[in-house]
């Protein structure tokens, strides 16, 4: 399917797995709204995407603030003209044990990488419906297929995002919007690398911009076929 002409908000996208989907979308003719809280971020990665020839906007807001998300997404859907794919992507990773992690720490990852999903689907869905089409991509992670030590907030995160992806599946599928829920493995990201899960070495590791092809030829699938689970691992880390 060709995606050119289409328009993509992606949360968290100012770096990191968020800014390369961004630019492969952008690649394909994609217009690109992205979402994040470094301004500067944002900016520098609008800049670079303008370059390839395809409408870009931005706005700045945490993902965990639902009044925030929601006006920022109707801000971009304003921008872009529409928005036709969601890239659920922005998230935040603590780690450490059940002992020492505090429970406030705890209760931000799930508010972020939960609720956060939660919150911008539901800004995204109205539009998507209204149009009769569309595409909700829900990145959650290996680490919530089976918990692991030092990452309990984490992974009891991306288990509950991938339960809230596929029940956003069950229902919306019926109004022919596709909702494909990710769980990749560990890539060189700086959360990955700098929570010491990798070091990143690209002769072996996932690279961001694997998994933003992924995520392309995903989309650029027939419409009447989904993706409704994934995941994707490095060979031979």
């Amino acid at each position: 399917m060709n995606l050119k002409g289409k328009n993509a908000i992606i949360t968290g996208g100012g770096s990191g797995l968020g800014k390369a989907v961004a630019i492969a979308l952008a690649n394909e003719g994609v217009n690109i709204g992205i979402t994040g809280r470094n301004e500067e971020n944002l900016k520098n990665t609008i800049e670079e995407i303008k370059k390839l020839g395809v409408n870009a906007a931005y706005s700045v807001f945490s993902i965990d603030d639902e009044t925030a998300v929601k006006i920022g997404i109707d801000a971009l859907v304003k921008d872009l003209n529409g928005v036709d794919i969601l890239i659920n992507n922005a998230g935040i990773g603590n780690f450490g044990t059940l002992e020492q992690m505090p429970s406030e720490t705890w209760e931000q990852v799930i508010k972020t990488n939960l609720f956060g999903v939660y919150y911008a689907a539901q800004a995204v869905h109205p539009y998507l419906k209204e149009k009769g089409e569309g595409d909700i991509v829900n990145v959650a992670s290996t680490a919530g297929l089976k918990g692991g030590a030092n990452m309990s907030a984490y992974a009891a995160s991306k288990a509950a995002v991938v339960s809230l992806s596929q029940s956003m599946m069950a229902e919306w599928r019926k109004e022919n919007i596709r909702v494909i829920t990710l769980t990749p493995s560990t890539i060189a990201s700086d959360m990955s690398i700098q929570g010491g899960l990798t070091d990143g070495n690209p002769e072996k590791v996932l690279q961001p911009e694997d998994f933003a092809e992924w995520v392309r030829d995903i989309l650029k699938m027939n419409r009447r076929a989904l993706i409704a689970n994934g995941s994707i691992f490095s060979t031979n880390p």
